[in-house]
């Protein structure tokens, strides 16, 4: 299958993912304040938990972060995964930009029943990594060899940290939903959040390379990540 037609049929299955009821329900009932705020509330959390304590170190080192303080994983024999985030670069002077969103989603097919939900820190290694995400979209564990290495509770929480990957997952999970369920999963912009946030048009680039907006109600999430 030529490359091409590859992009193709990832462009149709993003947007397909992102038009689902899942990631509508996740839309309506979450204002951007209100998505922000629960990031960082997100990172406060994690930052605190003893299970994690080797997020501290990645976040020093890392370009940027993606936050996704509700990942939802349902269904039964088709399931699917989604949530809204948002993403934060971190320059040479170690300021953490504002924020710009974006959704995550994948779907499967498979024996799966119930609902499942997760707290995701993505910490964004590299400058590839980042260049990546600021992409249109991207696929996980896929694009430009992307690699995904899950960091968390149970999974190499308490080893030495290794910095080989581009993007590291830390996950705070209720049910059984572990890191490596998002290998795969599809990160798409979503400028028209970007736009009502910030009260003009907006790309991720202009937020989060070009430091050319700003919103005063993003400043707890910007310190939360900053704070050591």
């Amino acid at each position: 299958m030529s490359s091409s037609i590859t992009r193709t049929l990832a462009a149709l299955s993003l947007s397909a993912l992102i038009a689902s009821p899942l990631s509508h329900a996740a839309a309506q009932t979450t204002s951007e304040q209100e998505l922000v705020d629960r990031a960082r509330l997100t990172v406060d959390a994690m930052r605190r938990d003893r299970d994690f304590p080797a997020l501290e170190t990645y976040l020093d080192r890392a370009k940027g972060v993606l936050i996704v303080p509700s990942a939802i994983k349902a269904g039964f024999i088709f399931g699917g995964e989604g949530g809204n985030g948002v993403l934060l670069s971190k320059n040479a002077a170690g300021e953490w930009s504002y924020p710009a969103f974006y959704t995550l989603a994948s779907g499967s097919i498979g024996l799966q029943v119930g609902v499942q939900e997760a707290e995701v820190i993505f910490v964004i290694m590299t400058q590839k990594g980042l260049d990546q995400v600021i992409k249109n979209q991207f696929k996980m564990g896929a694009d430009a060899s992307m690699a995904l290495g899950p960091v968390g509770a149970g999974v190499g929480a308490s080893t030495t940290p290794a910095f080989g990957a581009d993007i590291y997952s830390f996950v705070k999970a209720r049910g059984a939903f572990a890191g490596g369920a998002f290998e795969g999963s599809y990160v798409g912009k979503r400028e028209d959040l970007n736009n009502k946030y910030y009260g003009r048009p907006a790309s991720a680039r202009d937020i989060v390379f070009d430091f050319k907006v700003s919103n005063t109600g993003a400043d707890g999430l910007r310190q939360a990540l900053a704070r050591k």
